[in-house]
């Protein structure tokens, strides 16, 4: 079989390419194959660069539904938003099932933003309550903005209020997507203002200390922490943790990588057991996720491959539907 050639997808058309709608149908499909055992994804390889700050990082996995195989291969630098660049940036290789070629190259920044964003609305659809319709966002960066239109696109939402370290920034974003959204978006001079009264909570941010209390949760409340991936950085409190239904992606990356889950185990305040499910458990109807409409229920994020293979495969079909991207010989 001739090959057709190796498609690259850059920045603007994978967007084009995976509209949120499109990426939390697949991610949905990714978590339930993931959960179910349809899907080998390995813990991520993470090496320090010098200095201490910048990463290294290789995600490979297969996905049983979609049906896909392949890598994520980027860096994570902090300080790439002051030189107008996304934290994470690198590349999503995916190959033939078939014949193991390489097929596709993608835009990993933006994969990466969508596919995050899709993941908490995923966990938000399973886990909030239906009538939640009042949100906080926690962080100004690219994920907020993300979180804002996939909350947007599984919940009715009244208004937004968005906290940021820096109110200038945060004060801009509201301005913008209160103009882009058709939504009432105030930004919040503390993340407490930010957050009491809220129904669904997105902690976006790259903090590496608490800046959410469990004290601030209105009964009924979800929460999805998504902005910390490392043991030794937690966005919030212990009370967070152990007031709330606790659900992850993966057991396995929450065990090596959940630093609020972990500070509350050595604290004593929970064992593992606190982890009642993956969210892909929950989704296929085999772990109960909201009991009662004043729970409070608390979704860690911390990525996987399998979200990416996902997102990917989505772009992938659809780019060679309406023929997006350029096909280089390979």
């Amino acid at each position: 079989m001739d090959h057709p050639g190796l498609l690259i997808v850059g920045s603007e058309e994978v967007r084009r390419a995976l509209p949120m709608a499109a990426c939390i149908e697949a991610v949905d499909r990714a978590m339930r194959a993931l959960s179910s055992g349809a899907a080998q994804v390995p813990l991520r390889t993470i090496l320090a660069l010098p200095g201490r700050h910048n990463f290294f990082g290789v995600m490979p996995g297969y996905l049983g539904d979609p049906l896909s195989l392949g890598a994520k291969i980027l860096t994570v630098y902090p300080g790439n938003p002051q030189r107008g660049l996304s934290s994470h940036v690198g590349l999503v290789v995916l190959f033939d099932v078939e014949d193991g070629r390489a097929v596709a190259v993608m835009d990993a920044a933006q994969i990466t933003a969508i596919r995050t964003a899709a993941a908490s609305a995923v966990a938000t659809r399973a886990l909030a309550r239906a009538a939640a319709a009042q949100l906080a966002i926690l962080g100004t960066g690219e994920q907020a903005v993300s979180h804002l239109e996939a909350m947007a696109a599984v919940r009715t939402l009244s208004s937004v209020r968005v906290w940021g370290r820096t109110g200038d920034k945060a004060r801009r974003l509201a301005d913008q997507q209160s103009r882009r959204l058709g939504i009432c978006v105030d930004a919040c001079a503390s993340a407490q203002a930010a957050v009491e009264g809220a129904d669904i909570i997105c902690a976006v941010s790259a903090a590496r200390e608490p800046i959410l209390c469990g004290e601030w949760l209105a009964p009924g409340s979800h929460v999805n922490l998504v902005g910390s991936s490392r043991l030794t950085a937690r966005e919030a409190d212990d009370a967070v943790v152990t007031r709330g239904r606790f659900f992850v992606d993966s057991r396995v990356s929450a065990q090596a990588e959940a630093g609020e889950l972990r500070h509350a185990i050595d604290a004593g305040l929970v064992t593992d057991a606190h982890v009642l499910g993956e969210i892909g458990e929950v989704l296929a109807g085999k772990v109960v996720g909201r009991c009662a409409p004043q729970d409070i229920t608390i979704y860690k994020s911390l990525g996987v491959a399998a979200q990416d293979l996902a997102a990917a495969q989505t772009i992938y079909t659809r780019a060679a539907r309406e023929r997006i991207g350029t096909r280089v010989p390979f």
